[in-house]
């Protein structure tokens, strides 16, 4: 029989669908679309190398069969962090099954009671969950904002952890890691930086933005997520010898989690063997990326904020709503370019938009074509300009 709390949950579920923020999964994508949506940046989630080790890999088990601490190490995981710590210049590096664990593991057994952790308010719920988890007082700065993290500093206690995203996944637009390495350096905080999205795009290799900007040993942990330009999953947080060593004994989405599976060690070994060859393709990614950025201004009643790098959020003149804006994405989607709409609780109610995602195997054509379709859509929903 139903009960209160069957009615509680459906209570919620039609408040969220009254407001048009309901979630469901999406059909699955349809064969053919032009890609501006996937985090696969450098296409190596296909890439026949990826593939083939993936292949060979085949005639392993299945699966890990257990934690790195039971069964489920293996002579191949250790020597892809091995692998990853040379790659992005750090002492050691600890694998976790995807960037959220990695983050969770973290900041819920990293900073103590009677710490401090001082967040960015763009951060990634993974960030903001692993915070929740921990003993350690927290506050949230305003995005990309010093002065406010250093009003928040006069309060802090313990020892103090800075968390930043290199890369934001909604707005696009990266941290300022030079001055908030100084920031750190000069008042003895941990710098702990998120590069999901810029692990494998940014540096002469694709060691991310921390490396590219010599700030590898500024920095106390990166969280190096494989889920997007390495095409793969799972993630591994890189700084000191003994991060790693204390993260194996304290870390609980480590500890009690079944290890990954052989066939996704063998893609990402092969992935990071393929970066440093992939200059080429980093840097017609960020041409395209400049590109579309520059076509989709001109369309009226759009646009798209200069500082927004590789990932780019749309915005409607006139906030029109989650509605207007699905709209849009399934008019796009329709005409065979695969855009998704962003809507609360994701982003703040009002900064509904598209989030589009350019590739280094997207071309300019494709690019002409989707700011034309939505210079189209705009209009044909009657969205006001």
């Amino acid at each position: 029989m139903p009960s209160s709390l069957h009615h509680r949950l459906a209570t919620e579920l039609a408040k969220r669908e009254a407001t048009g923020t309901r979630r469901r999964l999406p059909a699955p994508p349809a064969q053919g679309l032009t890609d501006f949506s996937s985090n696969d940046y450098l296409g190596l989630s296909r890439h026949p190398q990826v593939q083939a080790a993936v292949q060979q890999a085949a005639q392993l088990p299945a699966g890990s069969t257990g934690s790195r601490l039971l069964t489920g190490n293996s002579a191949a995981a250790e020597a892809l962090e091995q692998q990853l710590a040379r790659f992005h210049r750090a002492e050691a590096a600890l694998l976790f099954n995807s960037g959220y664990a990695a983050n969770l593991g973290f900041f819920a057994a990293v900073p103590r009671r009677g710490d401090t952790i001082l967040y960015d308010d763009a951060s990634h719920a993974s960030v903001k969950d692993g915070i929740r988890g921990s003993f350690a007082t927290a506050w949230s700065f305003r995005h990309n904002d010093l002065a406010d993290l250093r009003r928040k500093l006069a309060r802090a206690t313990g020892s103090v952890f800075v968390a930043v995203e290199a890369l934001y996944s909604m707005d696009g637009d990266v941290a300022p890691l030079m001055e908030l390495a100084e920031v750190c350096r000069t008042q003895g905080l941990y710098l702990v930086v998120d590069e999901a999205h810029t692990n494998g795009l940014y540096g002469s290799k694709g060691e991310g933005l921390v490396v590219k900007l010599g700030l590898e040993d500024a920095v106390f942990a990166r969280i190096l997520t494989f889920g997007k330009a390495l095409g793969s999953q799972g993630a591994a947080v890189a700084g000191p010898a003994v991060l790693r060593d204390y993260l194996l004994s304290f870390s609980r989405p480590f500890i009690y989690t079944t290890a990954l599976p052989p066939l996704t060690v063998a893609a990402l070994t092969a992935a990071y063997a393929l970066l440093p060859q992939l200059g080429p393709e980093r840097a017609r990614l960020f041409a395209l990326s400049d590109y579309l950025k520059a076509q989709l201004n001109t369309v009226v009643g759009l646009r798209v904020p200069a500082s927004s790098h590789v990932i780019h959020p749309v915005f409607f003149t006139g906030s029109p709503g989650p509605a207007h804006v699905r709209a849009v994405a399934a008019a796009t989607q329709a005409a065979g370019f695969d855009v998704r709409a962003i809507v609360s609780p994701t982003v703040p109610a009002g900064t509904e938009r598209l989030r589009l995602i350019v590739h280094s195997f997207n071309s300019e054509a494709e690019i002409d074509a989707l700011a034309a379709l939505l210079r189209a859509s705009v209009t044909d929903i009657g969205i006001q300009v």
